[in-house]
């Protein structure tokens, strides 16, 4: 798998952070006068791991700084979470430190694209940090794909999994299904999602299948919307067309004309059927 490309900015923003790369003073910091980053994305924290590296890090020290910005008497954490917790475990009273001047809008971005680099954020996790750059930044999709190095249908997939329930989120921020699994029941009725989030949870379900799957329920769901009669008053090309719109978007479509006026009316029967509509037209923020 390929690792995320970073916006340019970014890529500047953060090169220029590297003690390495620019000689900048390291510090030994008091772990009690840190605290953890207010933007960190991630939630979940695998304690296992950070127990592995707390071991480690009492054998041979915290062998990569963590970067801290000033606030007040005080410092705020940029970089290096989990070293950050694991030197508490670990039992340190200190930490080596590099101290940046940052903004809050850096400290945002700088928490999120570092994690994306790392491949450290679960989607669930993933989908809240953009959802935060958005909300606290003002970011359009387009702007938020531009900074964090994403096509905009990528994050606007990301985002959607935001409106599946707290219990299915869970499963995915645990990663015992997939963001693809995710994203499937997301396409499916409301009144079938369990039953696919358990065939799902027993093994028995790939992303494709369960696809396919959600598919069938909701064809399921609208097969009586579309018994409607044909519209005598379209001949086979607009015919031909609006079948081509029902297939593209899932969802019963009707055109109708009026001299050289006419509409297009697409049905829905849920807000997330809408949502799924809003994304495929590239029409939602």
């Amino acid at each position: 798998m390929n690792k995320p490309r970073l916006g340019k900015g970014l890529q500047a923003l953060i090169s220029e952070m590297s003690p390495v790369e620019d000689n900048a003073e390291i510090r030994e910091l008091p772990l009690e006068r840190i605290s953890p980053n207010p933007f960190q994305p991630r939630r979940v924290f695998d304690e296992a791991s950070l127990r592995e590296l707390a071991d480690s890090i009492r054998d041979h020290g915290v062998i990569q700084a963590v970067t801290v910005r000033p606030r007040g008497g005080n410092y705020e954490l940029v970089v290096g979470e989990r070293r950050f917790r694991a030197a508490k475990l670990a039992g340190l009273q200190e930490i080596p430190a590099v101290v940046r001047d940052l903004a809050d809008t850096d400290l945002m971005e700088i928490a999120i694209i570092e994690n994306l680099q790392r491949e450290d954020l679960n989607p669930v996790d993933e989908a809240e940090g953009f959802r935060q750059l958005m909300e606290r930044l003002s970011y359009t999709q387009e702007k938020l794909a531009e900074r964090v190095g994403k096509s905009r249908p990528y994050v606007a997939n990301s985002l959607r999994l935001l409106s599946l329930p707290e219990d299915i989120l869970s499963h995915v921020s645990r990663e015992t299904i997939s963001a693809g699994h995710a994203r499937a029941i997301l396409s499916t009725p409301p009144g079938g999602r369990r039953m696919l989030l358990e065939k799902i949870l027993s093994g028995n379900c790939t992303v494709r299948q369960a696809e396919a799957l959600a598919k069938a329920m909701h064809e399921g769901v609208s097969r009586e919307t579309k018994k409607k009669p044909v519209d005598a008053s379209l001949d086979s090309e607009w015919r031909s067309l609006q079948r081509r719109l029902e297939e593209r978007l899932q969802a019963r479509v009707s055109i109708k004309r009026r001299g050289g006026r006419g509409s297009i009316e697409i049905n829905y029967h849920s807000h997330d059927e809408l949502e799924r509509l809003l994304d495929i037209l590239g029409i939602r923020e």
